[in-house]
């Protein structure tokens, strides 16, 4: 059993003396922090700040489709399958930043969402705070793909979207977190 001293969420046993931006751009900023660790030695702590909340989507219709985008990922230097996703002004409605990036990669609208994560894409190295929805009820419409965005739409089952993601042809994290989820919460709504 752990103490209540050891279930203390709050405590942080890291100090910062120094904190400096080192770089940034319109999407991060890299800071280098001046720490002394949990053990009371010194060290430097690097963080990813995000300008953007990460917002994934896992639209399903009717049938049990689900849509994947395709892209070449630059900093992999590969190829990657992934749900719809993209990223939201802090200051915006997570929702409302799911409802445009579904738009905008898919062509898609949606009648019904739900929220089913929140989560941290790499805690050890960044703040950025990430977000699925599953999107139902669903009208096609056009995409408006970013210049950034060379992107290919594939509509396939759910299940086989989740196939990939367990045999690691898709390994985007948001993507796998997000399928897993969906799967299990329309499975429970099937059940009743």
């Amino acid at each position: 059993m752990l103490s209540d001293a050891e279930l203390d969420e709050t405590h942080n046993p890291w100090r910062v003396l120094a904190s400096a931006v080192k770089y940034q751009n319109p999407w991060i900023s890299v800071r280098e922090d001046q720490v002394l660790n949990p053990a009371g030695g010194p060290g430097i702590y690097g963080v990813v700040s995000m300008k953007n909340k990460a917002i994934g989507i896992i639209p399903v219709d009717a049938e049990g489709n689900t849509w994947l985008v395709g892209q070449y990922r630059y900093p992999l230097n590969e190829y990657s399958w992934e749900i719809p996703m993209g990223g939201g002004p802090v200051e915006l409605d997570v929702l409302e930043s799911a409802q445009r990036e579904l738009r905008e990669e898919t062509g898609l609208l949606a009648a019904r969402w739900t929220r089913i994560a929140r989560l941290h894409t790499s805690n050890s190295v960044t703040d950025e705070e990430g977000f699925v929805y599953l999107a139902e009820d669903l009208t096609l419409g056009e995409t408006e793909p970013e210049e950034t965005e060379d992107l290919r739409l594939w509509k396939l089952p759910l299940a086989e979207a989740v196939r990939m993601a367990m045999d690691d042809r898709i390994t985007d994290g948001i993507s796998v977190a997000g399928l897993l989820k969906a799967e299990r919460i329309l499975a429970a709504r099937a059940k009743g």
